[in-house]
């Protein structure tokens, strides 16, 4: 009988996610809160639901049996995942994982407090007031987020004291916590880079060379791979992606973020699934994509190394109309472009700045990065949603 993976979440990670777990053999049903998701357009079945309702959850699960449990979104109840693993059901990476990575606070104490990885300055603040106090601690600019972590929302940068209520309504309005919110203090960074990392239930974990990344209100706008950083800073933030996929446990693919400075590294998030940022392996920076990679390691398929192919970058393809079926222009001109390639999501409605698509480039490992970024972000400007 072939075996069912169980795809919590249907977005656009989760249609890749299909696809490399459909080429491996295996049934996927994916679950998403809307109609005609992404992932559901190709999945062997779907189910419609808010996968924050435990009860609605476990009626799935008892309907479809599945051998695997794939979150691909933080919107789950967690409580569940752990019930569904304790049954028997393998929940990628591992329930925990997923707990933990939703929990900004306690993902927060295990990675200063516990590990004791290098990390921004932080403070919580669960009113106004305490929002005020925590500003001035800190000192501007500084950022504030809200305590689930969820593609930036809620997230915000505090440069001057007329930003400080703004920037409480947004967070405070994304917090489960009582509205509590948590203040960063800002780290004036060289790059900000993603490491992919692999952890295998046989075998060791593995790192994808660096991905640098842009991003803007919260979310990222674009990516390049390979990001080049000194040897000693590649050192280090692989010592701690390991920690801290070590302390998360589980098998799969995880998108493990840090800020550089000239002579520091911090650590900042980790996501325990393909990452927005890791869409640049598409481009074929690698001998097997973020995707390819997550399926492979979660059904415990040996990966024996992962290899730097070539150079590339993403740029993402936004729309700024609200509610409407999209529709899209100018893929001709995009096709012109050489070195490159479009990928449309299929979201079946926009709204403002949602992400659509995503424009790839590549190049030799020994042209100008900037040049290939440049296609990146030339093909994405020629593409218009209406």
């Amino acid at each position: 009988m072939t075996e069912k993976v169980l795809l919590l979440g249907s977005g656009e990670l989760g249609k890749k996610l299909t696809f490399a777990y459909q080429e491996q053999g295996r049934q996927v049903i994916a679950v998403g809160h809307y109609a005609n998701a992404p992932a559901m357009q190709v999945a062997d079945a779907f189910e419609v639901t808010d996968m924050t309702d435990g009860a609605s959850l476990d009626a799935i699960v008892k309907k479809h049996s599945p051998d695997y449990i794939i979150p691909e979104t933080e919107e789950i109840h967690s409580e569940c995942l752990k019930i569904y693993q304790q049954q028997g059901i393998q929940v990628a990476p591992s329930a925990k994982a997923n707990e933990m990575a939703t929990n900004r606070k306690a993902m927060r104490h295990l990675a200063d407090k516990v590990l004791k990885l290098r990390t921004p300055n932080y403070l919580y603040a669960s009113n106004l007031d305490e929002l005020i106090f925590c500003v001035k601690r800190l000192g501007l600019p500084c950022v504030v987020k809200s305590l689930t972590s969820s593609s930036g929302n809620g997230q915000s940068l505090i440069k001057e004291s007329t930003d400080i209520e703004v920037a409480w309504n947004a967070a405070s309005r994304e917090s489960p916590e009582h509205s509590r919110v948590m203040v960063e203090q800002y780290i004036p960074f060289e790059s900000e880079i993603t490491l992919l990392t692999v952890t295998q239930k046989e075998g060791p974990t593995l790192f994808c060379p660096p991905i640098g990344h842009r991003q803007a209100r919260g979310d990222y706008q674009e990516s390049w791979q390979p990001d080049i950083i000194k040897p000693e800073q590649l050192d280090l933030v692989q010592k701690m992606a390991q920690k801290i996929t070590w302390a998360l446990g589980g098998a799969g693919l995880w998108g493990v973020e840090f800020f550089l400075t000239k002579d520091k590294v911090y650590f900042s998030e980790v996501g325990p699934r393909p990452h927005d940022t890791g869409l640049v392996t598409l481009a074929g920076t690698q001998n097997l994509n973020q995707f390819q990679l997550h399926a492979m390691a979660t059904l415990g398929l040996p990966i024996p190394e992962i290899t730097l192919e070539r150079a590339g970058a993403s740029a993402v393809i936004l729309t700024e109309s609200s509610d409407t079926e999209p529709s899209y222009s100018g893929l001709d001109k995009a096709k012109k472009v050489p070195q490159s390639d479009v990928c449309i999501f299929g979201k079946p409605l926009t709204r403002p700045y949602r992400r659509m698509g995503v424009a790839l480039a590549h190049g030799d490992l020994n042209e100008n990065m900037e040049e290939i970024r440049a296609r990146a972000r030339q093909v994405a400007k020629t593409i218009q949603v209406k």
